[in-house]
């Protein structure tokens, strides 16, 4: 690694590479059910417990047949399963469809990058399970459309030419609701989702393109991601680097970066994750395979997982309503198991507090970080499991990176959505940005 660390270091000096600022969205409302039908729609995951939300087929019919014609002409129909919601627990409730107001659309992160010449700065969620910049078409039936071009990124002082930029003109509600400017895709090109002419036409993201970029070394390709409480007030600032890792973060925890190979083949950050363990109790999950996913704030895990941690939680049950694992507000943090997950051939704890995702609307009770990943073959680690860690997202030798950044308070009281008894209001990403120090100016895309 020293080797690596010296060809870091005389890049971030030559070039000016800072850290890049994840500024917490002050609009962003924690809802524990809304986030997890965020996932169902992001995956098309078919829940295997029950609750409102479900998938059901509905005829699909091709062709240019006018709406208003489709039913008497009939026409080239196939069938789609969507997700859709029960309008009651009674076994003969109607269901409608899923609507963006079900659904969690604002980013629980927000980066600064520069786009253009001169550079317009841009406050964008960093999404390392998607690979376009901003978006064309996303799983969760949110959408933008519009033009491509090409133009020069800055993201941390790193230069990336000739960056495949999505300029959006036409906007989903999803969209239209959410705080920041755009997204930035952090997986790999091969989901990205451009087309031309209706041929999908993938580009290259903007860490690839960084990768075929004579002044970036390959001990550079790569970024790393560091996620911070946001219960507590005087906490460390969650940031990320681009060309360079944070040396001082990875001596601070004591152990040495545990890598994992990756496999892209799918476009996303997967790796080999074959175990559990609670309270010191392994469960092997053989053969089972993870994804590493900024853009998720739960962790995603097979049924057998999640029941038998939540076992180990007193008062812990499955809420049909929410359509997810709840357990008392009151509980303590000798309460809640140690709770590891493999990376690689080693595991890692996920801080207790962040296993206590966000209050239900009653307010009695918790709704659990950890959930169903349903028919999903991967499990999916967001925000739940990223908090304990500090990650190294190395692109340039296709692994994945982890150390222990375990906070040394867990803080599970509950975050408050007033102030002084009064709703707060909505925030502008341009004023978040001036609020933590960063330059305002900021245009719509």
């Amino acid at each position: 690694m020293d080797t690596i660390y010296t060809t870091q270091s005389k890049l971030k000096e030559d070039l000016g590479l800072t850290k890049v600022r994840a500024v917490l969205n002050q609009n962003y409302k924690r809802n524990g059910t809304k986030s997890y039908v965020h996932l169902l729609l992001r995956y098309n995951i078919e829940p295997t417990k029950s609750g409102p939300y479900f998938r059901a087929s509905r005829p699909k019919q091709r062709g240019l047949i006018p709406e208003k014609f489709r039913a008497a002409l009939g026409g080239r129909v196939s069938k789609e399963q969507v997700l859709v919601k029960k309008a009651g627990h009674e076994p003969d409730a109607g269901h409608g469809e899923v609507t963006a107001e079900d659904s969690q659309n604002d980013m629980l992160y927000l980066c600064k990058v520069s786009v253009g010449t001169p550079p317009q700065n841009l406050m964008l969620d960093f999404d390392t399970g998607s690979a376009d910049f901003w978006k064309i078409e996303y799983g969760d039936g949110s959408y933008a459309s519009g033009d491509c071009g090409t133009d020069t990124l800055i993201v941390g002082g790193l230069t990336v030419k000739k960056q495949t930029v999505e300029t959006a003109d036409k906007l989903s509600e999803q969209f239209v609701s959410s705080t920041g400017d755009g997204l930035l895709g952090l997986a790999f090109g091969k989901i990205n989702t451009v087309k031309d002419g209706g041929k999908a036409d993938p580009q290259a993201t903007p860490v690839e393109n960084m990768i075929k970029q004579n002044d970036i070394p390959k001990e550079a390709a790569l970024f790393t991601s560091a996620f911070y409480s946001s219960r507590d007030a005087a906490t460390s600032k969650s940031f990320y680097t681009f060309g360079f890792i944070d040396q001082e973060l990875v001596k601070k925890s004591g152990e040495g970066i545990h890598w994992v190979e990756i496999d892209k083949s799918d476009g996303f950050w997967a790796f080999p994750s074959e175990s559990v363990s609670i309270n010191g109790e392994s469960i092997p999950t053989s053969s089972n395979v993870a994804i590493a996913d900024t853009g998720t704030t739960l962790a995603l895990m097979s049924d057998d997982v999640v029941d038998a941690l939540y076992a180990q939680i007193p008062g812990a049950t499955y809420d049909w309503f929410s359509q997810g694992y709840i357990f008392p507000i009151d509980v303590t943090v000798d309460d809640i198991p140690e709770f590891k997950v493999a990376v690689g051939d080693k595991e890692f704890l996920i801080q207790k507090e962040d296993l206590a995702f966000a209050p239900t609307d009653d307010g009695k009770n918790w709704y659990g970080g950890v959930q169903s990943r349903g028919s999903m073959p991967f499990n999916i680690y967001g925000d739940t499991f990223l908090k304990s860690v500090y990650a190294i997202w190395d692109q340039g030798n296709t692994r994945f990176g982890v150390v222990p950044k375990l906070e040394k308070t867990q803080n599970l009281t509950p975050p408050t959505a007033t102030v002084n008894g009064e709703a707060k209001m909505r925030v502008t990403s341009v004023a978040m940005a001036a609020a933590d120090g960063i330059d305002p100016v900021s245009v719509p895309l």
